[in-house]
């Protein structure tokens, strides 16, 4: 028996995205092939030629970290120095600290990945495709969220230039009874 009544919509739990969806089974199917490449190669090679890939890669990839990191490190330091902010090689290190833990991780695919991370054209098309995508997403933001806050800050501050400027507290120390100096280097 009915009453004609209209169930009212579900409000459970909201729709996941197809990243949360299928990453747990991209990554599962990666691994696998993963596994399977190294048998195939250990089969081919022998158990010592695949060993020696990884250790190889494993040794390149921290060579190419530790040169990345250091060279952010350095632009960063030449940066605070002249008071300016970072130069744009950012990007680019942040690619090569990638290619690095791509070719750390033992695997054939990864090592692909990060070899092909290595050449310069391939991380200007990947710079590219990701400043496009967050440069879409921005203005997609909604009004009042996290990302709608990073575009308020660029519409205020186009330039990027970092004003420089002193806190002065008026105010007494308990204490002494003395005002405080200001802040100064």
């Amino acid at each position: 028996m009915t009453t004609g009544a209209s169930t009212p919509p579900r409000t459970g739990r909201p729709k996941r995205s197809a990243l949360r969806r299928y990453l747990p089974l991209a990554l599962a199917a990666w691994l696998m092939l993963e596994i399977w490449l190294l048998i195939l190669v250990a089969d081919a090679a022998g158990g010592l030629a695949v060993f020696l890939i990884l250790a190889a890669s494993f040794l390149a990839g921290a060579v190419v970290v530790k040169r990345a990191g250091r060279r952010a490190f350095r632009n960063l330091d030449e940066a605070l120095r002249r008071g300016t902010a970072p130069s744009s090689g950012g990007g680019s290190n942040g690619l090569l600290m990638l290619a690095g833990l791509l070719l750390m991780l033992p695997g054939m695919l990864s090592d692909v990945a990060g070899l092909l991370l290595l050449l310069p054209p391939v991380q200007n098309l990947v710079r590219r495709r990701t400043e496009h995508v967050v440069s879409r997403k921005l203005r997609g933001a909604t009004p009042r969220s996290f990302g709608d806050a990073f575009q308020q800050a660029r519409i205020h501050r186009p330039d990027g230039k970092v004003v420089q400027g002193e806190v002065v507290r008026e105010r007494r120390d308990d204490s002494t009874g003395e005002p405080r100096p200001p802040l100064t280097r």
